[in-house]
């Protein structure tokens, strides 16, 4: 959830963080149908830094720049193919599906806060032995035998 503090308005979607290397140069490249607002959290709070490129992007996005106290210091609309530098230095970039300026009302010197969605983990996978012996005596309804060649199949 992305909140606009100043206005007390709010936009419900889900929030991802971009809190690494490599989760910032991914970024929303190749994401088509854009459904989440991405917020990159920058090491440092300069133009430079806050600079972003809309290569390879499959849609149009909204972009809000926060300085390191969470206040707007630019925001636009930004085209597929083309390079964004914010007005002043920030330290947050808040990506979103067109919209998310308008929902929240935003403008510059606004305070933005957000609440990251829970990421589900993805599932590792274990090792798990399996049993020794089977056997197809229907006694015990377990089937447990040696090996798999001895299995006899009646009939054949």
């Amino acid at each position: 959830m992305l909140t606009n503090e100043t206005k007390n308005r709010s936009w419900g979607g889900t929030v991802r963080l971009a809190d690494s290397f490599f989760k910032r140069f991914r970024g929303l490249m190749l994401v088509g149908n854009v459904s989440y607002a991405l917020v990159f959290v920058l090491p440092a709070e300069t133009r430079a830094n806050a600079s972003i490129h809309t290569f390879f992007m499959l849609d149009d996005i909204d972009v809000i720049w926060l300085d390191s106290s969470r206040r707007v210091v630019d925001f636009k609309r930004a085209r597929k193919w083309r390079l964004y530098v914010p007005k002043n230095p920030a330290r947050y970039i808040i990506e979103g599906p067109v919209g998310v300026i308008r929902t929240l009302d935003v403008s510059e010197g606004d305070l933005i806060s957000w609440q990251a969605s829970e990421e589900k983990k993805k599932a590792v996978p274990l090792k798990i032995g399996m049993p020794d012996k089977i056997s197809f005596d229907p006694s015990n309804g377990i089937a447990m035998t040696e090996s798999v060649r001895e299995v006899k199949v009646k009939g054949r």
